[in-house]
């Protein structure tokens, strides 16, 4: 066996929360850079690295933090209100990490984990191609929204085993795909979420597993989620620390302007506006939070969630994105020239709404939580964001 142990270095989740917090100054100061360049800064990634915060779903015996879905929420979410492309890519590069250290070979992910800075990002969404050969897996496709490849090390990607059909997650060395640099966007620029390929790239068959597993190889009961009910806290989490930090940027702003002439404090209509978007986002909130502590216990009593259970994760995640983009209209047209002009609040706003265009958040999703919901999907399972 070539494995390595790293549960004694393990960070606990509160003190990667704690360290998270105090990263606000440094992430909301490099926003406007992230936007600018396309990807984040090596002081703001070194810093999300070091707190652990890069290995929120990374098993304990591989030095992660292991977070449970309520904690893996509080820290997206921090991270988010500081700066969404930083939030954004830190869910990315975790869940692929973590999946990939949860579900390989242990001895395949004890000599992956012990190399320096190891990560991962990818797509998971569109499948490619693996041909099984008796070294591995020769792999090819075309792969989108590869956010966080920039700061990765390897890469984690879907394909369909060519033979059986049978859905396959696989992990390779960045070096061996080629990247497109084309991420040209409206919003969340700084995720640098590219393009990439690959034709016919050997994989060894230990750095492959099935991607519907639900049983991991390493860590706890939180990887029996399965890997498509991850972008419910994601993505969640996510929306939520955009949402505050609106609302928070507008608030600021209007106290700034308190007295003058017009002023947006003296109009009974925008504090009603503002008091409707404050329960819009706390109602959201809420929700989120009550079905993954609810999910939580099932995970602690043993069980698996059932499909309501997963049909109220994606439901909620659906509520929370569109009700903060609520938020972001909201704040825009009271914003005036501060939202219109370069700044935190439209970056904010378009980030936002660049968050809405993820799949899971789609109308799509939610009509096929709506069948399940009253009871015309009997029979059926979810199947990353498809009943099936």
């Amino acid at each position: 066996m070539t494995g390595i142990v790293r549960s004694a270095v393990a960070p606990e989740a509160d003190a990667v929360l704690r360290e998270a917090k105090q990263l606000h100054a440094l992430l909301d100061g490099h926003g406007a850079e992230h936007d600018r360049e396309g990807r984040l800064s090596d002081a703001v990634v070194e810093q999300l690295r070091s707190t652990g915060a890069f290995g929120v779903f990374t098993p304990r015996e591989w030095g992660g933090a292991e977070m449970s879905p309520t904690e893996a929420l509080d820290l997206i979410s921090t991270l988010s209100y500081a700066d969404p492309s930083s939030g954004w890519v830190t869910f990315a590069i975790g869940f692929a990490t973590g999946l990939a250290g949860a579900f390989l070979d242990h001895d395949a992910a004890a000599e992956l984990f012990a190399q320096p800075d190891f990560a991962c990002a990818g797509q998971g969404t569109r499948a490619g191609r693996a041909v099984r050969t008796e070294r591995g897996y020769l792999l090819s496709g075309n792969w989108s929204f590869a956010s966080g490849i920039k700061h990765a090390t390897h890469v984690f990607t879907s394909a369909i085993e060519s033979d059986t059909g049978r859905p396959l997650c696989l992990v390779l060395p960045k070096d061996d795909v080629d990247l497109v640099d084309n991420w040209d966007v409206m919003g969340l620029r700084g995720t640098g979420s590219i393009d990439y390929s690959a034709e016919d790239v050997l994989v060894p068959a230990n750095h492959v597993f099935s991607a519907v597993g639900i049983e991991p190889v390493t860590g706890g009961p939180v990887y029996r989620i399965g890997a498509g009910n991850f972008a419910g806290i994601n993505h969640g989490a996510w929306a939520l620390g955009v949402g505050r930090r609106l609302l928070d940027e507008l608030s600021e702003s209007v106290r700034g302007k308190a007295g003058q002439p017009g002023a947006l404090a003296d109009s009974a209509a925008f504090t009603e506006d503002y008091a409707t978007a404050e329960v819009k986002l706390r109602s959201a909130k809420a929700l989120l939070y009550e079905v993954w502590e609810e999910i939580e216990q099932v995970l602690a009593a043993g069980d698996l969630p059932s499909v309501r259970h997963e049909t109220l994760s994606k439901v909620a995640l659906n509520n929370a994105t569109w009700q903060c983009n609520e938020i972001a209209g909201f704040v825009y047209a009271s914003g005036g020239s501060a939202a219109l002009r370069s700044g935190t609040l439209q970056r904010l706003f378009r980030d936002m709404h660049g968050g809405t265009q993820h799949f899971s958040s789609s109308r799509v999703v939610l009509q096929s939580a709506g069948q399940e919901l009253c009871g015309l999907a009997e029979g059926k399972r979810w199947s990353f964001h498809a009943l099936i």
